[in-house]
């Protein structure tokens, strides 16, 4: 079952959600556990990266970010 699933084994899945501070339509989204750890090593190269930039930028232009229920 891949990471973008909404539902492992009965149980909801959860992304950590990084929002624009300046722009609603854009940010990043990441799949984790409830707790909001992401597992860096589950993610590809380019995902891997996305999430460092991302928690590099907050304050600056993302938000800090939300644990949310995954989209289905």
């Amino acid at each position: 079952m891949d990471a973008q699933s909404t539902k492992f084994e009965g149980r909801a899945s959860y992304e950590l959600r990084f929002h624009s501070l300046f722009d609603a339509h854009r940010g990043f989204a990441f799949p984790c556990d409830e707790g909001g750890h992401v597992d860096l090593d589950a993610l590809s190269d380019r995902a891997r990266n996305n999430y460092l930039y991302a928690r590099a930028l907050v304050g600056r232009d993302l938000s800090m970010p939300d644990v949310e229920l995954a989209a289905a």
